[in-house]
């Protein structure tokens, strides 16, 4: 299995809706998208073997997959929407405030703007508390974590996880809990959370400073915000951006647990 497969507990996920065992999932067959991208769903720099399956969310991202000459991609939404299946209905209490998810970096690329200035506008913009939350890559800069929590409530749903190792399982668990406390979710970027919070019934946003990865393409970026108007914004249309959130991340494409096993090369 390659090791981005594990990453934020999907193979888990997967595993437990298959009746499975969350605990040790089988080798998937291929590879899994890992996170929503407008390209052929794998990380940037994710080594690929010619001639095996991609596992991606949604039927856009799969014809995006074939034209780049991935001529085994199968479209089977997002582990997060299997998670849905799973685990239960909104309990009802009453949410409250944003859960807000600055723009982040990874172990390859670092993030470049000002976060006192993001924080200035998010402070004018929400009316009600704001939950941070930073991706562990933020939450363990002592200086930048600092910062936040001088605004308000911050928290990390967890370790993404690399090499099968440190993956924190119940990373989409934690995630789904904490939208579901929130009446808004928002990003500077338009982003799986942002996607997420959207189909779970928050308020989206995409608003603030975009901020910059180290070398990244800009391009892509700006088109993001050409192409997904209806989530951008500090107030866009909610049904309008739940139909687009859901389209993005497969609703339509949802396998039954029987289905999954043998598209994912666990029907033995």
């Amino acid at each position: 299995m390659h090791h981005a497969n594990h990453f934020y507990g999907h193979a888990h996920v997967l595993a437990a809706y298959c009746g499975l065992n969350p605990e040790d999932p089988p080798r998937i067959n291929g590879y899994l998208q890992h996170g929503w991208n407008v390209v052929d769903g794998l990380g940037a720099g994710t080594p690929y073997v010619s001639g095996r399956p991609i596992f991606v969310w949604s039927e856009q991202t799969r014809r995006r997959a074939w034209s780049m000459g991935r001529r085994y991609a199968t479209t089977v939404g997002a582990p997060f929407l299997y998670l849905l299946s799973t685990a239960g209905s909104d309990d009802g209490t009453p949410r409250e405030g944003t859960i807000w998810y600055p723009f982040h970096g990874w172990e390859g690329q670092h993030v470049v703007g000002n976060h006192q200035r993001l924080i200035d506008e998010i402070l004018e913009t929400e009316d009600g508390p704001v939950t941070f939350c930073l991706y562990w890559h933020e939450f363990r800069d002592d200086r930048t974590r600092r910062r936040y929590e001088q605004a308000g409530r911050v928290i990390c749903h967890g370790y993404r996880g690399l090499r099968w190792r440190d993956t924190d399982t119940r990373f989409l668990h934690h995630q789904l809990a904490e939208l579901r406390r929130h009446r808004r979710v928002a990003s500077n970027r338009l982003s799986s959370a942002v996607l997420y919070g959207a189909a779970v019934g928050c308020e989206p946003a995409v608003y603030g400073d975009p901020m910059e990865l180290a070398g990244e393409v800009r391009p892509i970026a700006e088109r993001i915000r050409r192409q997904w108007p209806e989530l951008h914004g500090k107030s866009p249309d909610p049904g309008a951006a739940r139909e687009s959130a859901l389209a993005e991340l497969g609703a339509d494409a949802l396998a039954s647990p029987a289905e999954l096993r043998e598209v994912l090369g666990w029907a033995a």
